[in-house]
């Protein structure tokens, strides 16, 4: 949800706005059309950002943790999400597909190698780009790391971050039969892809709302009421993936292929209080890959737009651009 997530709260560390040099819809399959722009330099570091989600979307505040003078920013919305095509369709739609798309984004941009910059789910499908095309990744910049395992989803999904937040966690659960709460995403799944347009719409609110509501250190456990159209999408994608495993071929799969990526220099900026993923996550994977430099932000929890969290990435981003 980090398209919603107080970004002005970061503000004072970001580049000033800026508005794309390039748009276009990229035909990539199976029915889908996916939202691809450029900004910053026509001739610069390239940088590919894979938001969040699955679902999420880009946002214009993504271009900002990039100099314009240094980077050409390559932001797209993943299959079903923001501006591609068609909305919030699960169809033709995994984690192979999404990494296929950004295999082809490259190929059809004509770059060579990039930087890969990715958080929570983006995070995820950067590891797992990386490991299948580990050949053009120059570095991985990730944040609030999520890797796809049953651990993480039992976490969110099974009541572990309720017990720190009890009174939001049963505004999600209420919904929700009580002999169906053993499993909340196969429960949400039934309710979510129903067919009855104004039950699933009613849902995807629900499940949106739990995860925005804990994406700050900040938070008090209130939950936004999100757009219709984009809380649809957020939610369907997202329980899709996440019933699914990722699509993966076995738990813990990530940290199982490290070993491909070991020779990729990365940087792992995580939030301390991170409810949603917790920095054991990032710990682990840190511990799994020698290359990679994990810094941990004392009061941040998972958002990107955590003042923190914006701080160090600009800050990463930078020392890249001068080609540390």
């Amino acid at each position: 949800m980090d398209k919603f997530s107080g970004q002005k709260s970061a503000v004072q560390y970001l580049y000033p706005p800026i508005e794309p040099f390039d748009r276009c819809m990229l035909d990539v399959g199976d029915g889908h059309e996916v939202y691809v722009e450029q900004s910053g330099r026509t001739d610069g570091v390239p940088v590919v950002v894979l938001h969040g989600g699955p679902g999420g979307g880009c946002s214009p505040a993504m271009r900002r943790y990039f100099d314009p003078n240094v980077y050409r920013i390559i932001l797209f919305d993943q299959r079903g999400c923001g501006r591609s095509k068609p909305h919030a369709s699960v169809e033709a739609n995994t984690t192979w597909d999404l990494v296929a798309d950004i295999e082809r984004i490259r190929k059809t941009l004509k770059i060579d190698d990039w930087i890969v910059f990715g958080g929570s789910w983006g995070a995820t499908l950067a590891l797992v780009y990386a490991q299948a095309h580990p050949g053009p990744v120059r570095h991985l910049v990730l944040r609030g790391v999520f890797t796809m395992t049953q651990a993480e989803l039992d976490w969110f999904y099974g009541g572990g971050a309720g017990r720190f937040w009890p009174e939001t966690w049963a505004r999600f659960c209420e919904l929700i039969p009580e002999d169906e709460r053993d499993d909340m995403i196969a429960a949400y799944h039934r309710r979510l892809f129903s067919g009855n347009r104004l039950e699933e719409i009613r849902h995807a609110k629900a499940w949106s709302a739990w995860e925005n509501a804990l994406a700050t250190v900040h938070s008090n456990g209130a939950t936004i009421d999100s757009p219709a159209e984009y809380a649809h999408a957020f939610a369907r994608l997202e329980n899709h993936y996440f019933l699914n495993g990722g699509f993966l071929e076995r738990d813990g799969q990530i940290h199982e292929d490290m070993h491909k990526i070991a020779h990729i220099p990365g940087t792992i900026v995580q939030g301390r209080y991170d409810m949603i993923c917790p920095p054991a996550s990032a710990w682990r994977l840190a511990q799994h890959w020698p290359k990679a430099s994990l810094r941990m932000i004392p009061v941040a929890g998972h958002a990107l737009s955590e003042p923190g969290i914006s701080s160090e990435l600009v800050k990463v981003m930078n020392r890249l651009g001068r080609g540390g």
